[in-house]
C-alpha cells in the first residue's frame, strides 16, 4: 500500500509540472489534509459519545435489560450461548452500534462478545458458530442510520448528508439477511470438532 501511495503522489508531481499545475497540486494536498483533520474531529466527537453511553449502559444494567429482550432471538442465533446474559448484552450493544453507523464504536462490545463465547467453545483453537454468526453479521454491517458516513458528509459540506439512509438501509438489510442465513447453512455442513481429551 505504501508503493501505491508512493506512485500516486509522484505522478501527480510529475503531471502537475508538466501542464504547469504543481501549485494546484500542493495546495489540493494541503486542503486534503485540513479536511481529513475536520472528518477526524467529527468522527472523534461521535465515537467518544457512543462510547461514553456505552459504559453507562453497562453501569445502569441497561445491557442486561437489553438482553432479556432479545434472548428469545438470539437464542435462535446463538444456541451456545443463549444462557450467558453478558454474551447477550454484549452482542446487543454491538448490533445497536452497528446499526446507528458507529462501526468503531461496536468493536470494543463485538470482542468482549467473543471472549464471553470463547468460555463455550469446545475447541479453543478454531472458532465456534456463535463466534461465526457474529463476524457474519458484524462483517455484513446492518444500518438504520449511518452515522459515521452522514458525518463525513457533513464535514464535506454536503447540504443533504442524510439522502444515505435509504439506500443504505436496503442493502444493508439485505446484506445481514444473506449473512445469517449462509452462516446457518455452514452450521449444518460443518459441524463443530470435538476436542480430542486424550492429548
Amino acid at each position: 500500500m505504501n508503493y501505491i501511495w508512493f506512485l500516486l503522489i509522484v505522478v501527480s508531481i510529475i503531471f502537475g509540472a508538466i501542464n504547469s499545475q504543481l501549485n494546484a497540486v500542493i495546495n489540493a494536498a494541503l486542503e486534503g489534509a485540513q479536511k481529513a483533520v475536520e472528518i477526524s474531529l467529527y468522527l472523534i466527537g461521535i465515537m467518544a459519545f457512543w462510547l461514553g453511553f456505552m459504559k453507562i449502559a453497562e453501569k445502569s444494567g441497561l445491557i442486561d435489560f437489553i438482553a432479556k429482550i432479545i434472548t428469545p432471538l438470539a437464542g435462535g442465533l446463538f444456541p451456545e450461548i443463549k444462557e450467558d446474559k453478558k454474551a447477550i448484552g454484549n452482542i446487543a450493544m454491538n448490533f445497536a452500534a452497528n446499526a446507528f453507523g458507529l462501526s468503531n464504536a461496536a468493536t470494543p462490545m463485538g470482542i468482549k462478545a467473543i471472549e464471553k463465547m470463547q468460555n463455550h467453545n469446545i475447541d479453543k483453537k478454531s472458532a465456534s458458530n456463535a463466534m461465526c454468526m457474529l463476524l457474519a453479521m458484524n462483517t455484513a454491517g446492518f444500518q438504520l442510520v449511518p452515522a459515521t458516513i452522514i458525518a463525513i458528509l457533513a464535514a464535506c459540506g454536503d447540504k443533504n448528508p442524510t439522502v444515505i439512509v435509504l439506500p443504505t438501509l436496503v442493502v444493508t438489510t439485505i446484506a445481514f439477511t444473506f449473512a445469517i442465513l449462509i452462516a446457518k447453512v455452514f452450521e449444518k455442513i460443518w459441524k463443530p470438532q470435538e476436542v480430542n481429551t486424550n492429548d
